[in-house]
């Protein structure tokens, strides 16, 4: 890490201590009265959850709420998300419909893998223009606003004031800033609005984004003039000029992001719904196929326990790796009866020994969950991929290309997830939700590139397995296997990540079994994940929390 990174995690630490400890207390040792509420919301940053609970007390509801979360996101988190990135949403109506919205987008109609072998590489860039494909979150916000109450100029109207005034800069904003310096030092605008006078901003000073302000205020007439506009026209002209084989087709196609059926598992007696492909949702229906009738009967975090999280993790890395790619559905496969005796039968004897490509957890994704008073519930996510995407703006725009094409496309000969033009790669972001005949139980999410598969089975886990209100299931102790099957790594010896709270005993007891475990801090601010959980108590009332290793809240009223 550079100096400079060094300072700005320095003043992440140095904000902590000025505001005090978390009020849930020390990771794996809180046990707190949560939230009780017939609506609620949850995010990473105060001011997200502040404009969305502000909404729903103003009578709009959680699709409302979520438009208006999203924009604020732009503001606040904007090494995370932004309108060109990528977007997921799952969507509870009152009577128990589910649907979900997949936001991503093409990559280009060049995009052979002899164009990017002819160029010497070896793997697609995780930045700059060859990076990037169809942003797909203008289309999955256009499609979420049919269902809204209010008008998208009113909800992002915040946003917009916010970032006219700018938004005081954060410990986590500095630290992103820092981290990719160089890169946005290259990119005029960019360095413009995020290195004032060419150095890091200072904690609290304003980080002022007036020409994304502009681009959304016109987007919020209909947010799909993103791909056949005048900002279409730019964005394809700035790519191509930098040598990306976009033909301006397939950007046009990217505004289709129609409402789609949720794909479905069984937990516990319940539902468990995910976002379908490309989203890695199926991962996590996989896991809980799994794991469903043998956590619960297993200390939370013993031994036994993270032995079965790890290998059921382990397994579905490499069927993905294996099998799957964003236009075949051979995911179905592993979730197939037989398929899930085979790979128990294999967890009991031991993990696999193979390691696909590797997990870089790391990387940005922020999200928003959503309750309102008629039920309605929304799980959303949205992400440029790594920390500020391609690192490039679009001239005049403010707007920061995402970087989805370099994080989930394989530059591997024959393989399924192969690039190819006009495909979307596969994607990390998810989303879930629990639901009963009765009513939902539960609505969550959390980011981190391939944890958030294996953290939001885990949080699944702690809810449905061992009954642990939402603030406990969020912030007890992690486990990660490493690799996952993120393009960006090759080949790693395959351990598993223990967070800081894990009993030592148990540690010890995993490398007597054979694993490799490596210890890691609680990363507060870092790749540790933010996840968002709100459930639903038997009288009805609403439970909701926010990850403590971000600076996120949970609002109820």
């Amino acid at each position: 890490m550079s100096s400079l990174a060094d300072r700005a995690a320095a003043s992440f630490a140095e904000t902590e201590a000025a505001v005090g400890t978390s009020p849930i207390g020390p990771i794996g040792q809180l046990k707190v009265p949560a939230l009780g509420t017939s609506r609620a919301v949850a995010s990473s940053h105060p001011a997200i959850s502040a404009v969305g609970a502000q909404v729903l007390a103003e009578g709009g509801n959680a699709v409302d709420a979520t438009l208006a979360m999203a924009a604020m996101g732009w503001m606040v988190l904007p090494g995370q998300c932004g309108i060109g990135g990528d977007a997921f949403a799952l969507v509870r109506e009152p009577d128990g419909r589910v649907w979900t919205v997949n936001g991503s987008g093409y990559g280009p109609d060049g995009g052979t893998p002899d164009f990017y072998r002819e160029r010497g590489l070896d793997a697609i860039p995780s930045a700059g223009p060859l990076s990037v494909t169809v942003p797909g979150a203008p289309a999955a916000l256009a499609t979420l606003a049919r269902s809204a109450t209010r008008e998208l100029a009113d909800l992002w109207a915040p946003a917009v004031d916010a970032a006219e005034r700018g938004v005081p800069a954060t410990a986590k904003n500095i630290a992103d800033i820092a981290e990719k310096q160089r890169e946005l030092t290259a990119d005029a605008e960019a360095a413009e609005v995020f290195l004032p006078e060419g150095r890091l901003p200072r904690l609290g000073e304003p980080i002022r984004q007036t020409a994304l302000a502009r681009t959304i205020r016109a987007l919020a007439d209909d947010p799909r003039t993103f791909y056949n506009g005048s900002f279409a026209e730019l964005a394809i002209d700035t790519l191509t000029a930098a040598g990306a084989p976009f033909s301006g087709d397939e950007w046009r196609l990217g505004s289709d992001a129609p409402m789609t059926d949720a794909i479905t598992g069984a937990y516990r007696g319940a539902t468990l719904y995910q976002t379908p492909s490309p989203s890695a949702g199926w991962m996590v229906l996989h896991q809980a196929a799994l794991l469903d009738g043998v956590l619960g009967d297993l200390d939370q975090l013993g031994p036994e326990a993270i032995h079965w999280l790890a290998g059921a993790a382990r397994a579905s890395f490499q069927h993905r790796f294996d099998y799957c790619a964003t236009d075949n559905d051979h995911w179905r496969t592993a979730l197939g009866p037989s398929a899930i005796r085979r790979t128990r039968r294999a967890i009991i004897r031991g993990l696999p020994t193979a390691a696909p490509p590797g997990l870089t957890v790391a990387g940005d994704t922020t999200s928003t969950v959503c309750v309102d008073a008629e039920g309605r519930a929304v799980s959303f996510i949205h992400s440029l991929a790594f920390t500020f995407g391609a690192r490039m703006m679009v001239p005049s725009t403010g707007v920061m290309l995402g970087d989805r094409l370099g994080r989930g496309a394989y530059l591997i000969q024959g393989h399924p997830n192969e690039v190819r033009p006009r495909r979307k790669p596969m994607h990390t972001l998810n989303a879930w939700l629990v639901d009963r005949p009765d009513g939902l139980v539960c609505v969550g999410n959390c980011p981190g590139g391939d944890g958030q598969v294996q953290w939001n089975m885990q949080v699944i886990s702690h809810l449905l397995d061992h009954g642990d209100d939402p603030q406990r299931a969020v912030s007890l102790p992690r486990v990660t296997v490493f690799p996952g099957s993120d393009a960006d790594t090759i080949g790693r010896a395959p351990i598993i990540r223990c967070e800081a709270g894990i009993d030592e005993d148990t540690l010890t007891t995993l490398e007597r079994w054979g694993h490799t475990i490596e210890r890691t801090p609680v990363q507060r601010g870092g790749p540790g994940g933010s996840a968002l959980a709100i459930t639903t108590d038997k009288y009805g009332v609403l439970h909701a929390a926010a990850d403590p290793r971000m600076e996120g809240i949970a609002l109820a009223l």
